[in-house]
């Protein structure tokens, strides 16, 4: 029945196939934090980063597991958002619907601005603003006119990323078997495991990395994003979930190994993408060239799956509310996709090409995307005690996609994201931005706490009500 019902209640289409899903979730983590950030990460903590990736990359994979077994029970969801909001309450909802939504506009405003940058490497004179412009545009179109247009521009995005990745990979190993030598000496594994110490650089270095690491992460939620809009859900959901953890820490460990291998790690330049570094001191003149083709493919990739995301979490929002406001951005368009919910989200990130000619406006807004940022810790924590709640709730499915020990992993997770919050102290560039979290919190918790556009008028239908 499943396979071939594929337009939902709301009027959206299930046109997502396997392949959309493993690629849009892959393109959603492998980004610019691997491309341009790894140098940073390893100069602080050297080859034991590879250990930070594995420990992150392992709870990334338990909450995925508790998202999915919360979507397995119910695929119809556009959000996990939603769960926080029939699980811990509307006001709950609210306050993690509007969190996560804001901290997705800005980081697609960083995406752009970066988009923008990166043309500018061959278009030195183009002006941002109308490159960045240009880019929106085409972008909201794809995601305008069919969800399964977004999904095969994010599938050729992916495939794009993934094979630089391979390559280096590919090339680290060819270099290592054949001893070939570079201006640094030659290619050996003693380059990784020479003097090896858990903290070259110290306990607070070692700490400080959990935070960058963290953040190379975020994305892989998306994958429970587009459950609602896949063909045959319950094959595809338990199939990429368990997939995904395995195939991203393959990429990213197998390319920090590499890139060790290659270039001494404490030699690494924190100025400049690790895959520049590697690929011109193996030869490669184009290196620069084809390096920022591939990180342009990743922030535009990063920035298309960020309109589609937004665009349901803003879709969510509207079906919580009763305000008249939002009413009518619970219309589906006649290509299956929430049109105005998307056209408000990018309408929003329209505020990039302003600010990039305002220079002082620029500084604040980055110090407020990086304080959304953080706030995603605060709503995975969140989604997690809604994934408790769950299991003790009437609509637990006992035979379907469930989390090993939940008892013991739910606890975890949120004492893990507890401390993944707390080390972004030992970092006096992440400090401000970890306050200004804590005070969006207080402010806007109070806020929702109050505020009634999520209790259901007297006159409102059964459908959009939620109940805890």
């Amino acid at each position: 029945m499943e396979k071939h019902n594929n337009i939902n209640a709301d009027g959206t289409k299930r046109t997502l196939s396997n392949r959309h899903v493993q690629m849009i979730a892959l393109g959603g983590t492998i980004g610019t934090g691997l491309f341009l950030g790894a140098s940073t990460s390893i100069k602080k903590t050297g080859p034991s980063i590879i250990l930070v990736y594995i420990i992150i990359g392992a709870f990334f994979f338990l909450m995925m597991r508790g998202i999915g077994e919360m979507l397995y029970q119910d695929p119809s969801q556009h959000t996990f958002i939603a769960f926080i909001s029939r699980y811990l309450g509307d006001r709950t909802g609210y306050f993690a619907g509007w969190t996560y939504w804001i901290g997705l506009v800005c980081v697609g405003m960083a995406e752009l601005t970066a988009t923008a940058n990166y043309v500018q490497f061959w278009l030195p004179h183009a002006p941002g603003w109308l490159i960045q412009i240009i880019f929106l545009v085409i972008l909201t179109a794809v995601n305008l006119i069919a969800v399964r247009l977004f999904g095969e521009a994010e599938f050729w995005f992916s495939t794009i990323k993934i094979i630089a990745i391979l390559a280096m990979i590919a090339t680290g190993f060819f270099l290592l078997f054949s001893h070939f030598k570079t201006p640094t000496g030659t290619v050996t594994m003693t380059n990784v495991t020479s003097n090896f110490t858990l903290f070259p650089n110290g306990a607070n270095n070692f700490i400080g990395a959990f935070p960058m690491v963290f953040f190379a992460f975020l994305g892989m939620e998306f994958i429970g994003i587009t459950t609602a809009e896949t063909k045959n859900p319950h094959h595809v959901l338990p199939k990429a979930i368990n997939e995904i953890i395995v195939r991203i820490l393959i990429f990213y460990i197998g390319a920090l190994f590499v890139i060790m291998l290659i270039y001494p790690w404490r030699s690494l330049s924190t100025t400049q993408s690790p895959f520049v570094q590697v690929f011109s001191l193996v030869g490669l003149r184009a290196a620069a060239a084809v390096i920022n083709f591939v990180v342009l493919t990743s922030s535009v990739s990063a920035l298309n799956s960020m309109i589609y995301s937004s665009g349901r979490h803003f879709f969510q929002l509207a079906i919580e509310s009763h305000s008249p406001f939002m009413r009518r951005f619970k219309k589906i368009s006649t290509h299956g996709v929430p049109a105005f919910a998307i056209l408000i989200s990018t309408g929003c990130v329209l505020l990039s090409p302003l600010l990039s000619v305002l220079p002082g406006v620029s500084n604040a807004f980055s110090l407020i995307a990086s304080a959304t940022s953080d706030l995603y810790l605060i709503v995975y924590a969140l989604t997690i005690i809604a994934h408790y709640r769950y299991r003790h709730s009437a609509d637990f499915l006992p035979n379907g996609f469930l989390m090993p020990m939940y008892k013991v992993v739910d606890p975890l997770l949120i004492i893990f994201f507890g401390v993944v919050y707390l080390s972004l102290f030992f970092d006096p560039s992440n400090r401000i931005p970890a306050l200004l979290g804590i005070v969006w919190c207080v402010v806007f918790g109070f806020f929702a706490s109050k505020e009634k556009s999520t209790v259901p008028h007297a006159n409102a239908t059964a459908v959009n009500q939620k109940t805890v």
